[in-house]
């Protein structure tokens, strides 16, 4: 029996345009990621570096690019948040029947943004019993550590869990530890719809 609920965040609730960063970047002629700026995303998700490094390591590499560009850019990728999604996880938290956790591969430039364009960003983040963000915890999906992490600071059964992600390769990696999972598809599927198309787990 599920008693815990582990969501992720975009594409779950808040819906992201995962193409538009690639596609802004070319406009400054910038259409090839080097190891190392792959590396750099990883190590700011992670909250290994700062904005401000995060930031000044793309321009100093495109001298097209200004601190003020490269943040639009980086934020394109981030859509709206369907109000509809929020009710349904106030309704969630009200019933009290499960344990509401957030985890989220994210960072600060991110949150940045949502914290200033999602009015009910509060109370969203107050329908959860944790709030895990990647950059806060320096871990990130799909290591195994994050969700070692979780379990182990909540004292979790893994077979009592539900996780949901968009990414496949995220719930395949919480599947390999027996959390049970749901890879949603964001174009086809809705976190809303829950209880309909994971019903045998409920």
């Amino acid at each position: 029996m599920i008693k815990t609920i582990i969501f992720d965040f975009g594409d779950v609730f808040l819906n992201l345009d995962k193409p538009a960063t690639a596609r802004e970047l070319k406009k400054y002629n910038i259409s090839h990621f080097s190891e190392e700026m792959l590396q750099k995303n990883l190590e700011y998700e992670k909250g290994l570096i700062t904005s401000e490094e995060f930031i000044e390591s793309y321009c100093s590499s495109f001298p097209d690019l200004t601190s003020e560009a490269f943040t639009g850019t980086w934020n394109s990728i981030l859509v709206d948040f369907p109000e509809h999604r929020l009710k349904f996880l106030q309704k969630l938290k009200q019933e009290g029947k499960f344990e509401l956790i957030l985890l989220s591969n994210t960072n600060h430039i991110h949150m940045d943004w949502v914290k200033k364009n999602i009015a009910f960003f509060e109370e969203f983040k107050a329908c959860f019993d944790a709030f895990y963000l990647s950059q806060e915890i320096n871990l990130r999906k799909p290591d195994p550590e994050i969700y070692k992490f979780v379990l182990g600071k909540h004292s979790l059964d893994p077979d009592e869990v539900l996780f949901i992600d968009d990414t496949a390769e995220n719930t395949a990696a919480a599947s390999k530890l027996g959390i049970h999972t749901w890879n949603i598809d964001p174009v086809t599927q809705d976190v809303t719809d829950l209880f309909t198309i994971k019903s045998d787990l409920f």
